[in-house]
């Protein structure tokens, strides 16, 4: 992040914590970097990472395509000039007049992981590509998406079949190995998986044509994690391996990975206790919480690193519990992590979430507690 680009905004606007800024220059680099890496791969970006107008507006410039979720996705990507063939209706969980409001909009490529989500798509989409996405093991994500969504690969080669049937485009298969998924060597299974259901399908004259390899690059958060080049190299290894010379076309799904560390939430410190006179730790409660943006420190899962104006001072630090503002005892953000603060932190003390550009303004409450969401700033 260009941090004099940031001191110049705040000095000129001076915004009220807590509030996310989003450096649309890191943004971009990271797609850059991304599709330097994956060359034969189109990236769909992941709209509900960050649906920012402004990270949407220059993803479509750098002739990105998007994942949505929602038909209001829909509506963003598209008042902003981004056309329907460059549009995934990427969740599996959809109503059939969603559906139908996405094909009557121009798109034509869904996923789908059901018989009855089939049927809707045979009788909303017509003639639509649909890819089937499978259950996979999502071991080293520290956000995993297992069980939810996703079929086993034998039945997803059924469904296939269905859809030619049903009058469909049987298009490919997808699947998602967890979000910030820290090992490399996760995708080489997922894909042996889905080369198989190629093949299964080619002796039945159904010929997929792509897969799908989700999302799952990391941002970079307090754990080490590779580079975007091994990450890349992993992949396409697993691919090349799998699908030999006959390369299938690729689709990637990033979201965090483009948008994660091209955001710094500011927040402030609004009360410092203990909970008794010989309580090592303190607690620090903080004007952004579990409810207003820090949703993902659910279960204490992602780790942000925390930066406070002592930094690089040598002044002593001490245990801390992390909390956020509002009456719900749910809003504990870290008691388990082993995070340090200064002992001379204050109340009124501005510190800095960094990593936060994914996943935080978009999974902010509306207004619970009176807290108002948390507010984007793109520069």
């Amino acid at each position: 992040m260009n941090n004099k680009k940031v001191a110049k905004f705040l000095a000129e606007r001076q915004p009220e914590t807590p509030y996310l800024i989003v450096d649309l220059d890191v943004v971009g680099q990271a797609y850059k970097l991304l599709r330097r890496y994956i060359p034969l791969a189109k990236i769909f970006y992941a709209v509900k990472a960050n649906p920012a107008p402004e990270v949407v507006g220059l993803l479509r410039d750098l002739d990105s395509n998007f994942d949505v979720a929602s038909p209001n996705e829909i509506d963003l990507c598209m008042e902003r000039g981004v056309s329907a063939d460059r549009i995934s209706f990427g969740n599996t969980i959809k109503k059939e007049r969603d559906i139908a409001y996405a094909f009557q909009r121009g798109v034509r490529l869904y996923a789908f992981d059901s018989a009855c989500e089939l049927e809707k798509l045979a009788r909303s989409a017509p003639g639509s590509r649909v890819f089937c996405r499978i259950l996979v093991e999502s071991t080293g994500a520290e956000w995993p998406l297992s069980k939810k969504f996703g079929c086993a690969p034998e039945m997803a080669v059924e469904l296939l079949r269905q859809a030619k049937a049903l009058g469909l485009d049987p298009y490919g298969v997808s699947f998602h190995v967890g979000s910030q998924q820290t090992k490399v060597d996760q995708w080489d299974s997922a894909i042996e998986r889905a080369a198989k259901m190629f093949w299964a399908l080619a002796e039945t004259d159904i010929n997929l044509r792509m897969i799908n390899v989700g999302g799952g690059f990391p941002a970079k958060y307090r754990g080490d994690v590779p580079g975007v080049a091994q990450y890349a190299n992993a992949v396409m290894g697993a691919i090349t391996r799998h699908f030999g010379n006959d390369l299938p076309e690729i689709i990637i799904e990033p979201g965090r990975s483009l948008v994660g560390d091209a955001g710094v939430i500011h927040s402030e410190v609004v009360l410092i206790s203990r909970k008794s006179e010989n309580d090592e730790k303190r607690w620090v409660y903080l004007d952004v919480g579990k409810f207003n943006g820090l949703a993902e420190t659910m279960d204490e899962a992602i780790r942000y690193r925390i930066k406070t104006p002592y930094e690089g001072t040598g002044v002593a630090t001490g245990p801390v519990v992390l909390a956020g503002p509002t009456c719900d005892s749910a809003d504990i953000l870290y008691e388990k992590s082993r995070y340090r603060m200064p002992l001379d932190l204050k109340v009124g003390d501005r510190v800095e979430i960094l990593s936060t550009g994914a996943y935080t303004s978009s999974y902010a409450s509306v207004n619970f507690n009176g807290f108002t969401p948390l507010k984007t700033y793109c520069i």
